[in-house]
């Protein structure tokens, strides 16, 4: 029996774009759901398309959703980091629960882990509010950069709206281990993000982030074994989190995002099947 795979676009595959904008392009492509950035990050020349201080482009938002039928996964990003005020994330949880949104991705920048726990579980309380689980996202220029890292956090915070969010590439990065992350409760992993990347790990941090954050390859095309990876976790929805400025710059936001979508359906097929058991 063949394997029903579900699709996300990502915001940073077409990171210029608004909520009408991905939404539409998500539908138009065939993606089952949308994954938005909602919480503003203020990085140069990012646009702020914050839906709770723009009632007009939540309007839009929910109309496109209504019209086409695409579903909102996930929000970014509620990281950790120094001197930050959790309570500042609640207004994008309240969008993401009024799109229908489920999850919120979260990733820790800070070294100090009384901190970075203390918080890490206060953004859970504050989600649980709203329905929401908090994926964390281990990434490997971040503070909490491998699975082990990860896992600590759950463990300790133990809320039962906590997850954790599986990135192919940053995983790949970390050197991580495929039979560590099948040991893992089912009951963590709610979606993952879904791209490829050149085989050989960056030695060279500024190298390493470049290709995160502007050159990563359509699934299937670089040198990570994504499907030994999926197949370490349960079946769920993958993001497909694919930015490459190179082939936005040769096909535009709406043609790479078919082909992230249409490499990935391929590559899956035969290939990918979930944890068994």
């Amino acid at each position: 029996m063949s394997m029903e795979f579900r699709f996300s676009l990502a915001q940073l595959t077409v990171l210029n774009t608004s909520p009408v904008e991905i939404s539409s392009m998500a539908a138009e492509c065939g993606y089952d759901f949308v994954s938005m950035r909602q919480i503003y990050m203020g990085l140069p020349g990012e646009p702020d398309y914050d839906l709770s201080k723009n009632r007009v482009l939540m309007k839009e938002t929910k109309q496109i959703f209504a019209d086409t039928g695409i579903k909102l996964l996930d929000i970014e990003l509620a990281r950790v980091f120094d001197t930050m005020d959790v309570k500042k994330y609640e207004p994008a949880m309240e969008t993401a629960a009024e799109l229908g949104g489920k999850h919120v991705i979260s990733s820790i920048w800070t070294p100090e882990r009384e901190y970075y726990l203390e918080r890490f579980a206060e953004i859970c309380d504050l989600a649980k509010q709203y329905d929401l689980t908090v994926d964390l996202e281990y990434v490997p220029i971040a503070s909490v950069k491998t699975l082990a890292g990860a896992v600590d956090v759950l463990r300790t915070v133990d809320r039962a709206n906590a997850g954790i969010m599986v990135d192919v590439h940053h995983f790949h990065r970390a050197n991580d281990d495929v039979s560590e992350l099948a040991k893992l409760p089912a009951e963590w992993f709610h979606f993952g993000h879904l791209c490829d990347a050149p085989g050989e790990i960056p030695s060279d941090r500024d190298e390493m982030t470049r290709i995160l954050r502007e050159e990563r390859s359509y699934v299937g095309e670089g040198g990570i074994d994504v499907a030994a990876i999926m197949n370490a976790m349960p079946a769920m929805p993958y993001s497909i989190e694919l930015p490459n400025l190179k082939k936005v710059a040769e096909y535009g936001y709406k043609e790479h995002a078919q082909r992230c979508l249409e490499t990935a359906r391929t590559y899956c097929a035969g290939r990918v099947t979930g944890r068994k058991g």
